[in-house]
């Protein structure tokens, strides 16, 4: 199980989760195709990865909700290095306000990056891995796939339909050898999370620590955050796993916060 030469897609990849995934599947001998909406950030983060080697790396402006730009960073993906592997579908945003105030303008953003970004990178993808014979779609879910947490709806709503869509995807694909599955992370300390913890202070009318020991940490056995490094292994499982035998699964990561 390894991904030397395979070229494996990874969005909001100059950052975060993502740069984490990207830089365990560039030690395999991958290449890796660093999509985000900042270019310069996704070459600075090409172009480190590709001097750590063994694999390589190149970057590709891509907003995943811009139906055209998914489909021309894909081709571009393909002339490059004339194959797609593997999808990591990470790219996404998280905004927290209680459902009666909760902006229908910021619900349709978070839900149309989650959503609409999963569904256009997985058909754009799609198509080209079919023609190959194969490859692994990976969307980056939540413990809130399975879970719902107070102020979160729009992000509870996304990460569950993940689930949804990863299971469809593994049924279509399966006959071309493409199967889907998804990560279901705990909190990872990222600047995401980082965020969440002043705004949910001040929402639920807690300090910071509590946010931190209670609603982020307080379901753990342990008292830990899930690392990146954590999410990249299960990352790496997913995308080299050989056969459909490990199609349409969620696997979480959550130093027990969630146990199915």
């Amino acid at each position: 199980m390894d991904l030397k030469d395979k070229v494996c897609v990874i969005t909001g990849g100059a950052s975060g989760i993502g740069y984490g995934i990207a830089k365990r599947y560039i030690a395999d001998g991958a290449r890796v195709v660093i999509a985000d909406m900042r270019l310069d950030a996704a070459q600075d983060a090409a172009d480190t990865l590709t001097a750590e080697g063994p694999g390589k790396a190149m970057a590709v402006e891509m907003n995943v909700t811009d139906e055209q730009m998914v489909d021309a960073g894909m081709q571009q993906v393909i002339d490059a290095w004339g194959q797609i592997d593997v999808l990591v579908s990470n790219a996404g945003v998280q905004i927290v306000h209680p459902v009666v105030d909760f902006p229908f303008d910021e619900w349709k953003k978070l839900l149309s990056i989650h959503l609409d970004g999963a569904f256009l990178t997985s058909r754009a993808a799609m198509k080209h891995m079919y023609k190959a014979g194969g490859g692994a779609i990976i969307f980056m879910g939540s413990v809130h796939s399975k879970e719902a947490s107070a102020l979160k709806s729009a992000y509870v709503t996304a990460k569950h339909g993940l689930l949804g869509l990863a299971r469809v995807i593994s049924k279509e694909g399966a006959k071309h050898g493409v199967r889907a599955n998804v990560i279901c992370p705990g909190f990872v300390k990222t600047p995401l999370v980082e965020k969440q913890i002043p705004e949910q202070a001040k929402d639920l009318g807690i300090s910071e620590e509590e946010v931190v020991n209670k609603v982020m940490l307080g379901n753990t056995v342990d008292q830990e955050f899930t690392t990146i490094e954590d999410v990249a292994e299960i990352a790496h499982v997913f995308a080299a796993f050989p056969t459909n035998a490990l199609t349409g699964q969620s696997l979480v990561v959550s130093h027990g916060w969630y146990m199915n």
